[in-house]
């Protein structure tokens, strides 16, 4: 996949059947959105993704919420689905005082070379989001390109967006987050060295520090399958700080592999989260925390052998 970024200077040759958003937790909206332009591919056109660097949000001073994914993982996701260019178009000034027309003449039209665009109801673009869905289908008229205006998924009668997953995952409910995304919602990382107390209390787990950027759940331990290259695996993590045996300012995630004793320092690992069990506590001491780990962990082999096909 190529990615275009930190450049406004750019030109795609080739016909591109394009979405534009801000595809945070790339959900089952997203896709469908994306569906729509990896159909145009078999007329020979390159299915390109239309984002902002920063996203909007960041950009005019709102509060810079936490994303549901990072940059590094929607660059994965859409490699993964097939995407040919991603764009993570330089968000200034100059260029969030485009008016819509412009945006569409010279972005569009121009650089992109569209000529299929797929974009949701809600659409908004160019300077203080004065473009819409209705302008856009006047103007891909006018410059020659189809605009197809997709209509929204649902989930309990509320249109799925990144909002409503936040929410959601926010209260720790990850299971209507993980019929919105398609899948649980997951934590990447490399695993990294933590305080081997795990091993103490024959409770070993692997490390991984989250993105700065990346929303968490509440604090508190889940159930979880674990991506490890091609193979997954059941555990139960804690996500956190770990009051009881640390007084580090930053959370981490830490997953217990059942039935896994490989060491996997340094390599990339996937944590999706299933079920949230109970909240964080500062236990009186070692023991008493051992005690809880192994009902959770006790917790977590009884949740798996009744959902045996799950992840």
């Amino acid at each position: 996949m190529q990615i275009i970024q930190k450049t406004t200077e750019f030109y795609i040759k080739e016909k591109t059947a394009a979405a534009i958003g801000k595809f945070d937790g790339i959900h089952r909206g997203h896709e469908k959105l994306l569906e729509k332009i990896l159909e145009q591919k078999k007329k020979g056109m390159k299915a390109a993704v239309f984002t902002f660097d920063p996203p909007p949000a960041w950009f005019f001073g709102r509060e810079k919420t936490k994303e549901l994914t990072t940059r590094r993982e929607k660059e994965e996701i859409f490699e993964a689905m097939g995407i040919d260019i991603l764009i993570e178009f330089p968000l200034r000034e100059e260029t969030a005082s485009m008016s819509p027309e412009d945006f569409v003449k010279e972005v569009l039209v121009q650089r992109m070379n569209v000529a299929y665009l797929a974009a949701g109801t809600d659409l908004s673009f160019g300077y203080r989001g004065a473009g819409n869905a209705k302008l856009l289908k006047e103007l891909s008229g006018q410059y020659g390109f189809e605009t197809e205006i997709v209509e929204k998924v649902c989930y309990n009668e509320r249109e799925i967006s990144s909002s409503y997953i936040r929410e959601e995952i926010e209260k720790g409910n990850m299971e209507n987050a993980a019929v919105m995304i398609g899948k649980p919602y997951s934590v990447s990382g490399t695993v990294e060295y933590g305080n081997q107390l795990g091993r103490t209390i024959s409770m070993p787990t692997v490390n991984l520090i989250p993105e700065e950027s990346k929303l968490l759940p509440p604090y508190g331990v889940y159930f979880s399958k674990v991506l490890l290259e091609d193979r997954y695996y059941c555990g139960v993590t804690n996500i956190g700080l770990k009051p009881t045996v640390s007084d580090k300012p930053v959370p981490g995630v830490e997953t217990y592999i059942y039935d896994f004793e490989e060491e996997i320092y340094h390599k990339k690992i996937t944590v999706f989260l299933e079920h949230f069990r109970r909240p964080e506590k500062k236990f009186a001491g070692v023991e008493q925390l051992k005690e809880q780990l192994m009902e959770d962990k006790k917790a977590g082999r009884e949740y798996y052998s009744g959902n045996t096909g799950r992840g």
